[in-house]
């Protein structure tokens, strides 16, 4: 089965790019090209945009009742169900996700997310009366208008489903721009978009790099902006949406702290953070990169760590065995290992890992899971997100003293605690300052909200909150 493609989605059929540059999809496992598909030009944006433009503008969508559009998204969503396999398989093969990932989260979750968002749309406030202080006030919500959807590399669908589902049943139409490392997952979805009766112009999509996904943002005829990223670009996409006055919503960056208190039991601890710390390779916003441990049990701590990372195995995603798999790219393995070389600079110890490949590994953008010990929170590589398999365990004196260094950080997208006693743990739960917390697990409940404090963005994805974002409010006087 061939992945290459030669067109864009745009109004509802496969559109031919305006230019012949195209983007070659490696795979970061063996570094050999899996599929080379079109890159996304000035002119293509404003085709795409063009298209959504008249869809919302002159099209059915979002005129039709809520009802109408929940049904097309069942279809969808109907669809989509039967497709994870698929999907899991082309993430893990376009960007080296271990497929046990994949089939956990790359693929599953998106569905997960379809499935609640529509379970919330069947009961949202789509339209309501209110007694007002003069009468009656009938307040309607109804779609913000085009949206650009620009999501990330590490999880392409979850970041997809989280801005396009909402949009969809607000009555919103969408632009979706793929990163350039990650296209090939999106035309799968496109395809299950147009069988599920999704109309032309409703979506469209475009995978083009950086200097196109801006043309993008500033385009006049898109209404707002749904971005995950990089912190860095989220500022840039703030600032030029804050001159348009342009909605926008953003979810940024993290360097999340796993704060493990004394009565925790050590190996339920290190099982949970196999994954809190180290899911997708260590490629997530979300990853508890900080373990926070008590001096008293520091050493405790730092050995059970090691003993979990150098037990791990690393090797060819689609290895159903593999825990950790390859970074995206060269750049990024490159990035990851000059973090690993500072943290070393910094006076950090290497307690598992360091620079190099992992053994038996050849080729491929890979890096050894690293732990550091002896780090202090004021170093570069506990306050900088690395976006890779690299650990650092960080001394606190008590439980004031953990809160202090968990909150001691430009981020606050997630975290954890791990306790015996639920209570203290809920306690400090509520003390350090992010988005989403979890006590004994961190997971997302896509009927709650989820986001950041600080510079971990702006805005809420998920729940009813995540809806809201996709739509305007107004408010209608009765005489």
């Amino acid at each position: 089965m061939t992945l290459d493609r030669t067109a864009f989605f745009i109004d509802g059929d496969w559109a031919a790019p305006a230019t012949g540059d195209t983007i070659q999809v490696v795979s970061p496992h063996s570094e050999q090209v899996v599929a080379t598909v079109p890159e996304g030009s000035r002119a293509d944006i404003d085709a795409a945009v063009a298209a959504a433009r008249r869809a919302f503008d002159e099209g059915p969508w979002p005129g039709m009742t809520p009802e109408q559009r929940i049904e097309v998204v069942q279809n969808f969503s109907n669809l989509y169900a039967a497709k994870l396999g698929e999907m899991a398989e082309v993430i893990s093969t376009e960007m080296g996700a271990p497929l046990s990932f994949s089939n956990l989260a790359q693929a599953p979750a998106p569905w997960m997310q379809i499935e609640a968002f529509l379970g919330i749309a069947r009961t949202y406030p789509w339209e309501e009366t209110r007694a007002g202080a003069l009468g009656e006030v009938l307040v309607r919500r109804e779609p913000v208008g085009v949206v650009a959807a620009i999501p990330p590399w590490n999880v392409p669908q979850f970041t997809i489903m989280s801005k396009l589902v909402p949009a969809l049943l607000a009555g919103c139409t969408v632009v979706v721009k793929p990163a350039p490392e990650t296209p090939l997952d999106t035309y799968l979805m496109a395809e299950l978009l147009q069988e599920a009766g999704v109309p032309a112009g409703v979506v469209n999509i475009v995978a083009a790099g950086r200097e196109v996904g801006e043309h993008l943002v500033r385009h006049p005829g898109v209404d707002k902006v749904a971005f995950t990223g990089s912190t860095a670009a989220g500022r840039a996409i703030a600032s030029i949406c804050g001159e348009q006055l342009k909605r926008v919503s953003l979810e940024l960056g993290g360097k999340s702290a796993a704060i493990v208190l004394d009565d925790a039991d050590l190996a339920a601890t290190m099982e949970g953070l196999k994954f809190t710390a180290l899911m997708n390779s260590g490629q997530a916003c979300v990853a508890q990169t900080r373990i926070l441990a008590s001096r008293a049990n520091y050493a405790a701590v730092v050995d059970a760590l090691a003993e979990t990372v150098a037990g791990m195995a690393v090797g060819d995603p689609l290895d159903p065995a593999t825990e950790i798999g390859p970074m995206v790219a060269q750049r990024q393995q490159e990035r990851v290992e000059k973090y690993i070389a500072l943290g070393q600079e910094e006076g950090a110890r290497v307690v598992v890992g360091g620079n190099g490949m992992p053994d038996g590994l050849s080729c491929g953008w890979y890096v050894r899971p690293t732990v550091f010990a002896d780090v202090d929170n004021r170093m570069r590589i506990a306050q900088e997100e690395i976006f890779g398999p690299v650990l650092s365990v960080i001394a606190y004196d008590d439980v004031d003293d953990a809160v202090r260094i968990a909150n001691d950080s430009e981020y606050g997208l997630a975290g954890t605690v791990w306790t015996g006693d639920v209570d203290a743990g809920l306690d400090v739960a509520r003390r350090v300052r992010t988005g989403t917390y979890g006590v004994n697990t961190y997971t997302m409940d896509f009927a709650a909200p989820f986001g950041g404090y600080k510079s971990s963005g702006v805005g809420r994805e998920f729940g009813p909150e995540g809806l809201a974002h996709y739509t305007e409010l107004k408010s209608i006087y009765k005489p």
